[in-house]
């Protein structure tokens, strides 16, 4: 780290510290715009975690903290609301010595400091801490003060007495307990939320990072309560218990802005809600972010050049296909283009792009909304996804007209998309004159940087998993895996990336598609041609120390 702290850094602290002087006249619009400056000043600088606290304690010549003091100190978090510590991101305990400590991310946020000296007295420490270790500390040692012990379950209760459940889903208790669920889960950067109910209550699940994770369930609350208030905030009927429902909001998450998808099935013993969640600021879309190899991203580059034709991106759900073609429309995103949307729902708004959401109920479809498009004088459309044989259709007559079509597909590799779009009811001929290229990925887990470790491959690993040799390992090479850290959770990793496979179309290509084309075929004289597969691009990311061959086994076959 430099001796010198940087101007930049120096003028964002200095209005940080203006701006909560100004709430200091009693102000409530200043105290309301000092905190939404302060809610992400790390985040105005591009600074490591680390590096911002560092600075940030000698700019206001506070100490430092790490995790694993504020993790062994005795919490008094139970005098304090949870969101109170989320949104402010800080953390009061009590040192060794006896001493009052408030941990803060922010020495600017002076309102959180007073506060916090309200309820503990005005002998209380500022030390600084990480934002990112604050996050772990909070959603560790909240967890015990998050149930209200006053609140209490009603004593009789009607499963079919509609305005009771209304009016229990919308007390306090509730209401409370669905917010703090949907906090906890933009705090862990959560995709998901799955809500199960089973004989004896529910069960809460969060997916981060791709995987499940237990969290607990909000005690002293009805899952049929649970349950309606989210039917409510979704805007669904919380009369119909027999019948799936799908429903949208638009929430304000702590200081968040997140969109939130929530699909409703009738199980066993209730109702079973999973709740995505699309938080609307998700940073710079930048292809470098995304993890294309250097050819690959070359290739990319090149087709994207093209005035006419398909791109495809294919892969399961929850692969990141849509990240990869907002990202894509970010790079054509420009004056001299027009570029319309139809996607179901708009996960990423991009300022200059015509982005519209399909309306099954009114008839506003993906293929009556690309009807519409080409009307429109575009020259890129984005389809977020081919579903049916009339969207196939439309789409490839869109291509053929003169415009570029973006759009994804769900088939295991990019040479499986072939086969896919004849199968719903695209002449060859057509394919084989609009198919500029299929970009295949998946998602595999990033190695936490803080605790990542290397290791040797002894001949014990080839024996427990024969595949290291087909991934051309060998014995003595060097590997990364995960250890597991207070930063990560214990997981080892965090955060995720991109494996992916770029298959452009050749005339050698093109010959092979017909009726009945063989997704295998294409799939072999596209890697004789060069193509890097998916796992190839896995073991050059386990080699350059970014994941573990687990991961990548995880997500990938041989081939």
């Amino acid at each position: 780290m430099a001796s010198d702290l940087s101007s930049e850094f120096v003028e964002y602290l200095r209005q940080g510290r203006h701006l909560t002087a100004v709430d200091g006249r009693g102000d409530s619009t200043g105290q309301t715009d000092a905190d939404q400056r302060q809610a992400k000043l790390w985040e105005l600088v591009d600074l490591p975690a680390g590096e911002f606290a560092e600075q940030a304690a000698r700019f206001h010549g506070l100490d430092r903290v790490a995790l694993q003091d504020m993790m062994s100190a005795v919490s008094l978090a139970a005098s304090f609301s949870p969101r109170f510590l989320r949104e402010t991101l800080v953390f009061p305990y009590r040192s060794p010595q006896g001493d009052v400590v408030l941990a803060v991310a922010d020495p600017t946020n002076l309102s959180a400091q007073r506060a916090a000296q309200i309820v503990l007295g005005k002998g209380v420490a500022i030390k600084v801490a990480t934002f990112e270790d604050l996050a772990v500390v909070l959603d560790q040692r909240l967890d015990q003060h998050e149930t209200v012990p006053g609140d209490a379950l009603p004593a009789q209760f009607r499963e079919d007495d509609i305005e009771s459940l209304r009016d229990l889903a919308s007390g306090a208790p509730v209401v409370r307990a669905v917010n703090d669920l949907l906090e906890k889960a933009v705090e862990l950067r959560a995709s998901d939320i799955h809500i199960e109910p089973f004989h004896k209550g529910f069960a809460v699940r969060m997916r981060i990072d791709g995987l499940l994770r237990q969290v607990s369930a909000p005690a002293n609350v009805l899952p049929q309560a649970v349950i309606s208030r989210i039917k409510i905030v979704a805007n669904l009927n919380i009369a119909e218990r027999r019948l799936p429902q799908d429903g949208a909001a638009r929430l304000r998450v702590g200081r968040v802005d997140v969109d939130i998808r929530v699909a409703i099935m009738p199980m066993q013993h209730g109702e079973a809600a999973v709740i995505r969640i699309l938080p609307k600021d998700r940073g710079l879309l930048v292809v470098e972010k995304l993890g294309f190899s250097p050819p690959d991203e070359t290739r990319l580059r090149r087709l994207l050049k093209l005035p006419h034709g398909m791109i495809i991106v294919t892969g399961p759900t929850g692969s990141g296909k849509t990240t990869t073609l907002a990202t894509v429309l970010s790079i054509l995103n420009e004056p001299i283009r027009k570029i319309l949307t139809v996607e179901d729902p708009v996960e990423y708004e991009i300022p200059g792009i015509n982005q519209a959401q399909v309306k099954p109920a009114i008839g506003l479809t993906f293929a009556a909304a690309l009807r519409s498009f080409v009307r429109q004088d575009p020259d890129v459309i984005m389809v977020g996804e081919v579903r049916d044989s009339e969207t196939a259709h439309v789409a490839v007559h869109a291509a053929l007209t003169g415009h570029l079509v973006l759009t994804t597909l769900h088939t295991e590799t990019a040479a499986a998309a072939v086969p896919r779009l004849l199968d719903l009811g695209v002449e060859g001929y057509l394919l084989r004159s609009v198919l500029r290229a299929v970009v295949a990925q998946r998602l595999v887990r990033q190695l936490c940087e803080r605790c990542k470790t290397t290791r040797l491959l002894a001949d014990a690993d080839f024996t427990d998993d024969p595949r290291l040799t087909a991934f051309g390992f060998h014995c003595g090479d060097v590997i990364h895996e995960p250890c597991g850290c207070d930063r990560c959770a214990g997981t080892g990793y965090r955060g995720r990336l991109g494996v992916f496979e770029v298959l452009e179309l050749t005339d050698e290509l093109r010959e092979l598609i017909g009726e009945k084309t063989d997704g295998l075929k294409i799939d072999t004289l596209a890697i004789r041609g060069g193509m890097t597969t998916m796992l190839d691009d896995g073991i050059a990311k386990c080699r350059a120390g970014l994941t573990s061959p687990a991961e990548i086994l995880r997500v990938t076959t041989l081939r």
